[in-house]
């Protein structure tokens, strides 16, 4: 697979048990994965990456490439070591690599450390990258070269093995200077609620049923949205089924179409300007007839209805412009990403009298939220000394 023998290369299952075997004895372990999801609805995993610490240090423990394409090699082992309790896994920008966890092999790691989402936490910036953390924190660069590569191609090269193993070689570095940051400023526990985010199951399954809300629409009539329903639901149950991305069925510009035009037959489904020609029969055409049907048939009691969305809103755009205001001043006094501590929905929902939003929550309500709602009470004041936002109340 690869030419050079200083980067270990397993193989079979029992290569991989002894490595997960020193793993379980390890505090943490570092993960990441390679994979493709071009050709395909459900992720295919084409690589795993994992390094430990070592006894003289984050970087003089052992690191590995796992190849999950090898006929007979099982990873069950692996996700023994993800269900251990005693060990962190460490991932960066974790959502894509929990998905496959998930959908693969019935597992999500805990505990979990996201570097991406402690780093936002220790305030370097919104989604920072990972070369940007190896930079800072580990002082290596990252050769990014390789970064789009088709992954499932065999042998790889030299110069994809060792760029993929530093996906986990400097996260050890990494890790360690992320969690003494935390403790030394005691927000373990807010990075705590993020990952519960990411260890809940629900974040990963994708029911048809629900596939209509994804879809961004300005119509909110009930038979509009019936329609729409209906027919995502038999896209995603039909990419699910087939293993194919959900645009190779139909994209959502026709799916829209469909909704707005409700074909009845064959003929109807020709005179379509947006519907592939291969989904104008066969089964997609025969599906789309279908949930058609079932969309005209639905009961007003049982039609969706749009979720209020900002533009429903009535949102005090002097009230939304002082909170994103009061959002900057706290985010730079705290050192935290402010994408973090509150979205733009967020603002407005909270400007136009909504109280159920995120950053009223939990850490976030302690950092801006509860200031939030007093500045929307009238007894905060926000006043400008220099280049600094002071808060002042009434």
């Amino acid at each position: 697979m690869t030419k050079d023998t200083t980067i270990p290369l397993i193989t079979t299952t029992d290569a991989l048990a002894a490595f997960c075997e020193q793993a379980n004895a390890a505090p943490y372990v570092t993960i990441d994965t390679e994979f493709l999801r071009e050709r395909t609805y459900y992720a295919k995993l084409c690589l795993l990456q994992m390094a430990l610490p070592g006894a003289d240090g984050p970087t003089s423990g052992p690191a590995v490439l796992v190849d999950p394409l090898v006929d007979g090699l099982d990873l069950a082992p692996f996700y023994a070591l993800m269900r251990n309790d005693a060990v962190v896994k460490v991932l960066h920008a974790a959502r894509q690599d929990l998905e496959i966890f998930c959908i693969e092999g019935d597992t999500l790691p805990r505990p979990l450390f996201d570097t991406q989402v402690a780093a936002m936490v220790c305030g370097f910036g919104d989604q920072v990258g990972y070369e940007t953390l190896a930079r800072k924190l580990a002082k290596a660069n990252v050769d990014k070269s390789s970064r789009f590569t088709d992954w499932s191609r065999r042998p790889l090269s030299d110069a994809q093995a060792k760029y993929a193993l530093a996906d986990v070689t400097h996260l050890r570095v990494i890790y360690e200077k992320l969690a003494a940051m935390l403790a030394e400023t005691g927000r373990a526990p807010w990075l705590d609620e993020e990952i519960e985010v990411l260890l809940d199951p629900e974040t990963y399954i994708v029911r048809p049923e629900d596939a209509w809300k994804r879809i961004k629409t300005r119509n909110d009539s009930g038979k509009f949205l019936a329609l729409l329903r209906e027919l995502a639901a038999f896209r995603e149950a039909y990419a699910q089924k087939r293993n194919i991305p959900r645009g190779r069925v139909f994209k959502d510009d026709a799916l829209l179409e469909l909704a707005a035009v409700k074909p009845r037959n064959a003929d109807d489904l020709g005179r379509t300007r947006l519907l592939l020609r291969e989904a104008r029969r066969g089964d997609i055409a025969d599906g789309i007839l279908a949930a058609v049907a079932r969309g005209l048939e639905c009961a007003p009691d049982d039609m969706p209805k749009a979720a209020s969305g900002r533009e429903n809103l009535q949102v005090n755009p002097a009230l939304a412009d002082l909170l994103r205001v009061l959002l900057k001043a706290k985010s730079d006094n705290e050192g935290v990403a402010a994408k973090l501590i509150a979205s733009s929905a967020d603002l407005d929902g909270i400007a136009a009298g909504l109280r159920d939003a995120p950053a009223l929550r939990g850490w976030r309500a302690d950092v801006f939220g509860q200031d939030a709602l007093r500045l929307c009470a009238g007894e905060l004041a926000l006043a400008v000394k220099g280049e600094r936002v002071e808060v002042i109340a009434l």
